[in-house]
């Protein structure tokens, strides 16, 4: 999901609170101890704290908070949303608010489990990386020293495709938006179902010439390694490799590797291990009626499949933000965290650079920087954002994603954006 730019939007925002909110005097009584909350807020996000600092913007204040919060969503008519805030190694403030399910009236909480889309990537990609560390592999080793096929650009067919190549997408695998629509709809698949032949010889049969699934343009004329394309297919030949060098299913490999030791109770590429009486509905909305969408996964899953909750995500978040480590147990060594968040490569037509399964917005070192994954389908919007110079990280997720509506996808932006500054503002304020 590309992420959305804030400081364009954001002044659209403020207007339409200002003409819904009754303005008021400027509350005297709360202590500001940050000297440079106001500059920080500015470079960081372009909002002047003056908004969030006078009434009805006072975001110290739970009940003010909470209504901006939910007349965000009003605006973009969410269903449900939960979100969390992470400061330094502490989850400091998680909650839900709105519907997730409105047929039996669940009002979602911090536990409130929804599918995650594209912010897998950053588990799929920690999986592989816990391999690389233990010596099966190198990073910029050839795949198909693992693979049952052989991967290979067919306009390139001497250049090897490496673990970093589909790590960072820059194998030269085409993104879905060049390649045949229906190759990546016939990929989408009804939660509960699994599909026969995939990983293989599904993508044997996809990304070979001469494969069932095969089409030329499945390939960009551009040397691997030279240019970021977003793949989702990339994560599913990762997920493939995680089970090839680990000798076990990609689920049970992330449940035994990362979920248990992380306590991540609630997380699953797995709707069969899901509490669904917990699961978030997803919804379209149609001429103003929130719509049910069957629950849905991806064959390649590990590129979109995983379900979990705020709570659970915070903690592979603190990981991810110290180190590899969470609560005293490191599932990371230090310099592999530090290698996933280093831009990989500086070409890219996206408004943002990639590490190794991690978005990256900003230049390295600057007090801007944001390391980042987003993810979208149908009836789904997630983020998982942090600030590394301020130790501080947002995660939220709601069950409404408008694809096709220009009208609901404005409102969305909107909406995302001020719910960014948000609660990044509550965690400045801690």
């Amino acid at each position: 999901m590309k992420r959305t730019k804030i400081k364009k939007s954001m002044f659209i925002f403020f207007v339409v609170l200002v003409l819904i909110f009754p303005l008021s005097s400027a509350h005297t009584d709360v202590e500001w101890q940050l000297n440079n909350v106001n500059a920080e807020m500015n470079n960081h996000l372009g909002i002047p704290l003056v908004f969030l600092k006078s009434e009805p913007f006072n975001i110290t204040k739970e009940k003010i908070f909470d209504r901006m919060i939910q007349r965000a969503m009003k605006i973009a008519r969410l269903s449900a949303l939960s979100a969390a805030v992470v400061v330094n190694n502490e989850t400091i403030w998680a909650k839900g608010f709105g519907l997730y399910d409105r047929e039996n009236g669940k009002e979602a909480t911090n536990e409130t489990i929804y599918l995650m889309a594209s912010i897998s990537k950053t588990v799929t990609s920690t999986a592989v990386m816990q391999l690389c560390e233990r010596g099966y592999f190198g990073l910029d080793d050839d795949v198909n020293n693992f693979l049952p096929f052989g991967l290979r650009n067919p306009n390139y067919p001497d250049v090897p495709i490496t673990f970093r190549m589909l790590l960072s997408h820059t194998s030269s695998i085409a993104p879905e938006e060049s390649d045949s629509p229906i190759n990546y709809y016939i990929r989408v698949i009804p939660a509960n179902e699994t599909v026969e032949g995939y990983p293989y010889p599904f993508l044997k049969e996809y990304l070979v010439p001469g494969g069932l699934y095969y089409r030329s343009n499945l390939w960009l004329d551009i040397r691997p390694g030279k240019k970021m394309a977003y793949s989702n297919i990339a994560f599913g030949v990762l997920g493939y490799l995680v089970e090839i060098i680990s000798n076990k299913s990609f689920e049970e490999y992330c449940q035994e590797n990362i979920f248990e030791p992380l306590d991540m109770k609630d997380s699953s590429f797995l709707i069969s291990n899901i509490n669904v009486s917990k699961l978030a509905i997803p919804y379209n909305i149609e001429k103003r009626k929130y719509v049910p969408i069957m629950h849905f996964t991806f064959m390649d899953y590990p590129a979109g499949g995983l379900r979990t909750s705020v709570l659970d995500l915070s903690h592979f978040l603190i990981a991810h933000m110290n180190g590899g480590v969470y609560n005293g147990t490191r599932i990371l060594n230090e310099s592999t965290v530090e290698e996933m968040h280093t831009i990989q490569c500086n070409n890219t037509d996206h408004n943002f650079k990639y590490g190794l399964g991690w978005q990256i917005w900003g230049k390295p070192g600057n007090k801007n920087q944001l390391i980042f994954h987003g993810g979208g389908s149908w009836g789904v919007t997630t983020v998982m954002d942090f600030s590394p110079y301020d130790k501080i990280g947002i995660i939220f997720f709601t069950n409404i994603n408008q694809h096709g509506s220009k009208i609901q996808d404005f409102r969305e932006k909107i909406s995302i954006s001020f719910i960014t500054a948000l609660l990044f503002g509550k965690g400045f304020m801690s």
